[in-house]
This record gives C-alpha cells, structure tokens and sequence, in this order.
C-alpha cells in the first residue's frame, strides 16, 4: 500500500493536527508506504496562474510547475485529505492544490476518439479518504450541500478506480467541541482508518 495524505491547516497545534496522527498511526500499523503534503508547511501556492492556465492543455508539459505533487499522486494507490472544512467547502490552499495537480493527463484524459467527456486518470487509487471538522452542524452542513465532502467524495472519486474504497469522518459543530467530543472523534477516525485500510 502506497498512501499519499493531503494535509491542510495553518496551526500546527490543531485539532487537525491530531487527527492526522491519527490516520498516519493506522497507515503505520497497516505498514503503508507513506508521504506526506503539508500544503501549509510547504508553503504550496494555490493560485493557478495565466502561465499555467495557456498550458493547461499541453500534457505532459502542463506538471512542470508542480511535478513534485504530480509525482506522489501518480505514485500512490491511497489518497487521503486531512483538512478543516470552512465555509461548508474546502481551504482555498487545498482548492488551488485539485486546481493545480489533478491535470489533464494525471487526474483525467481529455475527449478524443468520438469520446464525448473526459476519462478517468486515477484507476490506479482504490482507496479515498476523507477526515475533516466543521463548525457547522451535521444538518446546517447538509442543508446547504456539504460542497468539500461532494468535491471529494464525488467529484475526485469519479476518477478513481471503479470500486474504490471509501472513508469519511467529521467532528461537526467544532467551534463548540469539548475534551470529550474530540476524544470521541479520534476514536471514531481511528476505527475508520483501520476498517478502509483492511485488506
């Protein structure tokens, strides 16, 4: 097992931080090749820029400017996104970081031969998961359509191996989490992780 985990939040002392121990413990246990994007640590630019936007297309020449991700991506069978959900969607650095990394060519192939959409380019990831906190409630998040949740779970997932496995966990209503609601969480995160990486 090849896992790749997408981490995503500035304080290093978060609770988000905890969770990716969490997930990396099981990976550890399940004795899972790992690497690691810190989008903050890295100081990952988001923004996919004018040069970057005339070269979209021009694969594979489009992953020059990102090959490092482009080459963990390709690499991995596991993909995992730690991040905090804020305004019911994803952190604009995560955002920039699908804009930039799952490419033509890499994350999905371009219409050709009488195609009339484009092609997956992720069979080779048969696991997805998803750890995330909201401040919102499970309802309120639902109500307005839990955007970050759908862009992963269904918007990457599509590109993914057809029986691609998932996981997903969320501490809602963390702005008014407790010592006990997050230990409760961690728990939970800790029995998804090893239930999605049995084999």
């Amino acid at each position: 097992m090849r896992a790749l985990v997408v981490y995503c939040h500035p304080n290093p002392e978060s609770f988000n931080r905890s969770i990716l121990e969490v997930v990396l413990e099981g990976l550890e246990k399940a004795e899972a090749e790992i690497r690691v994007q810190d989008l903050y640590a890295s100081a990952f630019n988001p923004v996919l820029s004018k040069t970057e936007l005339s070269g979209y297309l021009d694969i594979p020449g489009n992953t020059k400017a990102v090959s490092g991700e482009v080459a963990d991506l390709a690499w991995c069978d596991t993909l995992i996104f730690v991040y905090p959900t804020w305004w019911y969607g994803l952190p604009a650095i995560l955002k920039g970081w699908l804009d930039r990394v799952l490419l033509p060519g890499i994350a999905f192939h371009m219409p050709e031969d009488g195609a009339k959409s484009i092609q997956p380019g992720l069979r080779h990831i048969t696991r997805l998961g998803l750890f995330t906190t909201c401040g919102a409630s499970q309802l309120l998040t639902w109500f307005v359509g839990a955007p970050g949740r759908r862009t992963i779970l269904r918007g990457v997932r599509l590109n993914c191996a057809r029986r691609v496995r998932l996981a997903f966990a969320a501490h809602y209503l963390m702005d008014s989490s407790t010592p006990a609601s997050r230990a409760k969480h961690l728990e939970r995160v800790r029995r998804k992780i090893a239930k999605f990486l049995a084999p």
